[in-house]
């Protein structure tokens, strides 16, 4: 019996939301971008995780962010690091300075990394990849 052929997009590493990142996900299926916030000091923190890094506590609420931004850096690929980009490559990561004041690290659309520049007005994106998968990405303002 023959085995289907895999396509290069179903190798892509995929994320498993958990119970302290559900809500994110979630969030970006309705084209929002959401950010953690302590409920103990108020730090925000973005990637989604258990414990506040200022003050270690354990309790947060879910903050709506604007999506606008700033290039702080970014890295143009051309190697995939797993076969299912290669398709993609080259593209653009962009690590963004959001107003609210965590990063986040997204790929760019819709513009090349030669007209990028350290400072430049970025807004997030959202692309769904599936039905239950929705990512950010970022392009200029």
């Amino acid at each position: 019996m023959n085995e289907p052929e895999l396509s290069l997009a179903s190798l892509k590493p995929i994320p498993a939301p958990n119970p302290d990142t559900a809500p994110y996900w979630a969030a970006l299926r309705e084209h929002r971008l959401t950010i953690q916030k302590c409920t103990n000091c108020g730090k925000l923190r973005h990637y989604p995780r258990p414990m506040c890094d200022a003050c270690y506590c354990m309790e947060h609420v879910w903050s709506d962010a604007s999506g606008h931004g700033t290039v702080y850096s970014w890295t143009e690929t051309h190697h995939a690091f797993n076969p299912g980009f290669k398709a993609e490559v080259p593209y653009v990561l962009v690590t963004v300075d959001l107003i609210e004041g965590v990063r986040l690290n997204v790929q760019l659309r819709d513009a090349s990394a030669h007209v990028l520049e350290i400072g430049q007005a970025v807004i997030v994106g959202f692309e769904a990849l599936s039905p239950e998968l929705t990512v950010p990405v970022v392009r200029l303002a």
